[in-house]
Order: structure tokens, then sequence, then C-alpha cells
């Protein structure tokens, strides 16, 4: 196996998406670093820091570089960082125009700006398949909203709910993780340029001009002061992608539980085929789920290595930017994978109402204890009726019958026998599915 899972030709495609892992390529990487540095040569010379011959042939070298990427691979590693052989093989093609290349910038801007561009790219794709899955999902909610199952708490029986409501309880938090995205965009998606220790003192006083047409030129946020070691904003990205993922999780592992041969309330697929065993026919594994669980827990690692990498030294930090580069592309990746297998199991879901409802009522009335003790407190005070509720669950166990129709045949108070049954034991259901279908709404 590679040495990343994600590049590896046989595992990648189990991990990420296909466009997560040619955005991340080395190609892709080398082409939003020399997108940064010609945008600052555009930049400058609209300022008139250099002259417009010069920013031209930056510009034109930077859409037509032949790159070198073995010399490049030698240039990392040689320096640690790829802008210093990159900026090397960009003057050897500009001629006159070489001195102004990387004009008053350090590495970490070029690098982290050329970042912030993927980040912006990951986080469209993400966005169009976050908004995909809540209309999916929704589309579930809504036809389900009446499926009566099993409500569990603990892992045990509980009360009686829908499979339209655990379904918008899916649904309800990507509602909040698509608010939180568009809050956090202002914040992540911002330029870096401050120079060698953040002063812009290279350029005199146009420093602060360069930065906002640099800015401008890439279509980002102006940072209040250059970030090169206030990370925060990296963190709140890498926070998003692990709580993302994390519902996405949760999600998975409801289904997870749900389609394990016992229960059999749902199967991931109608394609008895799919996760199959090498020598248990019957089986039918649910990969789609596990792998989506691996991806939020893979991220919840991440993102603690991401906040170790944030503690950074004075203006520019030592080895904590390049933990970065190894955990930030993969959190985006992995929540890109999961995103997309969710969807597709929202798409491909197989719902057995058939088998929610017998577990309903293979419960024998014990999911009605509640509301019968609530009945009964009407007519006694509350502790009594609870135990008496409960020599009537113990009675029922042991003789295996149904919890109402022996509470009935054990008391005269008049209990109105008809409102106990699981499909009349919903509560506000109804009202809350459809906020949160409402709510769908206003995003897709």
């Amino acid at each position: 196996m590679a040495i990343s899972a994600l590049d590896s030709k046989l595992y990648g495609s189990l991990l990420t998406t296909s466009r997560i892992t040619e955005l991340f390529s080395d190609a892709s990487h080398v082409r939003h670093l020399l997108k940064v540095e010609a945008a600052l040569a555009r930049a400058q010379a609209k300022l008139g820091v250099i002259p417009v011959a010069a920013a031209q042939s930056i510009v034109a070298a930077a859409q037509t570089l032949p790159l070198d990427l073995e010399a490049l691979r030698l240039g990392i590693e040689h320096d640690g960082f790829p802008v210093i052989e990159l900026v090397r093989q960009l003057r050897e093609h500009v001629g006159l125009a070489a001195a102004f290349v990387h004009f008053g910038a350090t590495t970490q801007d070029i690098m982290d700006s050329a970042l912030v561009l993927q980040i912006r790219q990951v986080l469209e794709l993400l966005e169009t398949d976050l908004k995909a899955l809540i209309k999916s999902l929704s589309s579930l909610a809504s036809r389900h909203r009446n499926t009566i199952m099993v409500g569990r708490t603990h892992s045990q029986q509980a009360l009686p709910i829908t499979f339209g409501l655990k379904v918008t309880g899916w649904i309800a938090p990507l509602l909040r993780h698509h608010t939180r995205l568009q809050e956090l965009k202002p914040r992540v998606l911002v330029v870096q340029f401050g120079g060698a220790v953040g002063t812009l003192a290279s350029l005199d006083d146009l420093g602060l001009s360069v930065q906002a047409g640099l800015a401008q030129e890439l279509g980002l946020h102006l940072p209040v002061m250059p970030w090169h070691t206030q990370r925060d904003s990296i963190l709140e990205l890498a926070g998003w992608l692990s709580m993302h993922s994390s519902s996405l999780g949760k999600m998975a592992q409801d289904i997870l539980l749900m389609a394990q041969s016992e229960i059999a309330e749902l199967r991931e697929t109608g394609d008895t085929t799919r996760g199959g065993s090498s020598t248990m026919p019957q089986k039918s594994n649910p990969i789609t789920s596990e792998l989506i669980l691996m991806a939020a827990r893979l991220n919840a690692s991440l993102l603690s290595s991401l906040h170790n990498a944030a503690v950074q030294e004075h203006e520019r930090g030592t080895h904590g930017w390049q933990v970065e580069w190894l955990a930030l592309p993969q959190m985006m990746a992995f929540t890109a994978g999961a995103l997309e297998k969710s969807l597709h199991l929202s798409q491909s879901l197989v719902v057995n109402e058939t088998r929610m409802l017998e577990h309903v009522k293979a419960s024998n009335g014990l999911m009605l204890a509640e509301p019968l003790s609530l009945a009964l407190a009407k007519h006694m005070p509350p502790n009594e009726a609870k135990e008496l509720v409960k020599t009537w669950v113990a009675k029922a166990l042991e003789q295996k019958q149904n919890l109402i129709q022996l509470a009935r045949a054990h008391t005269e108070i008049p209990v109105d026998w008809a409102k106990l049954s699981e499909n009349q034991y919903l509560g506000s259901s109804q009202t809350l599915i459809e906020r949160v279908l409402e709510k769908a709404k206003e995003i897709i």
C-alpha cells in the first residue's frame, strides 16, 4: 500500500473523490503557486511597484512555464519548500523581468495564499454536495414521516418514533454546518501577504496597497494583518470539517446498527452483491457506512494534530506549518469522500417498513410504559402510578404478555385505552419534521 492511502490507485477511491485528488495533485499545487505569483505581479504593476512589461512577462510565463518537477522535488529536499526552486525556474523564463518575480514576498505568502485558493475550490465542491445531501435526505424524511419504528436510547427500546423523525435528526446538523460554512468563509478565504516578518517593509509605504491589490486579483478577503503564525482560521476550517464528518458518521452509525442481521430495518442498497464476503455468501456488508465512519474517526484525530500545530513561534514558525501540509488536505479529502458516500447512501437506502413495524409489535407494549404511567397519574399520585406500572412491566416480561392488555385486565381506573398505542404517542414529531424540512427548503 502507498504511504498515504489517499495516493493509492487501489485504495484512494474508497477514501476521497477524484475531484479532490486532482485538486491536491502536485501539478495542481504548483499551478496555484504560479497563480499567486502572477496575481502579485499584476497587482504590483497596477501600483507602479514593478514595470507593466515585467508583469506581463511574469504572467505569461506563469501560464506557460514548462515545469521541471524533478528539479522542484530536489529543491524541496534541499530547501524544505517548493517556492525557492519554482521562483528560480520562473525567473529563467522571463528574461529582464527576473528581478521583479516574487518581489517583496516571502515563501509563506505564496504557499498560504495558494492553499486558500485550493480551500475555496474544496468548499465549493463540499457545499454543492452538502446541498444535494440535504435535498436527498429531505425527500427520504418526507416519504417516511409516518413510518413507525422503535426509538432507542442506550441501544435499548425506549419510545416509538417515525423513521422520518430519525432522518430529520440526520439533516438538522447539516443545516447548521451549512450556516457555519457561510460564516467562516470570510475568515478563512483570506489572502496572505506580509513579507519576511509580516511588516511589508520591503515595499515601503506601498505594502498594504500591494496586499489589497493581491487580494482583489485573487478574489480573496483582506486580513486585518498578515497571519503567518496566527492559524486560528485554519483551525476553524478544520473544526468545521471534523464536525461535518462527525455528523455524517452519526448517520452512518445509525445505518450500521439498523442494518445488523438481527435488526434488518435498513440495507445500504438493493444490490445484494455489494459488500460481499470472500467466504460467507450470505453476507452483504455495510461498507459505505464503514468508510464514512472511518472518515469521521480520522478527522477527529487529525483535528488534534492541527490544534498542536497552531502553537507557532514568533513571527514565522518552525514545524507547525508543515504539519498543516499533511493534516489539512487529508481532512478535506476525507470529508469530501464521506459526503459523496453519504449522498450515495441517501439515494440507495432500502427501508424495511415491515421489519420496523415488527419490532414495534414485538416490544409487547413495553414502549408505552411512560404514557401508561402518565394516564394513571391523572387518578393517583404520580409516584404510585409509576410503581404500579413497574410491577406490571415485570409481570409482562415474565409472562411474555402485552403490557397494555395486562394493565387493562388488572385495573378499573378509567384510562382512555384507545390512546395507548404506539402511533398515538409520537408527541410533536410531525411538527419537528416539518420544521427541519422547511429550514432545508431555504438551502436547497
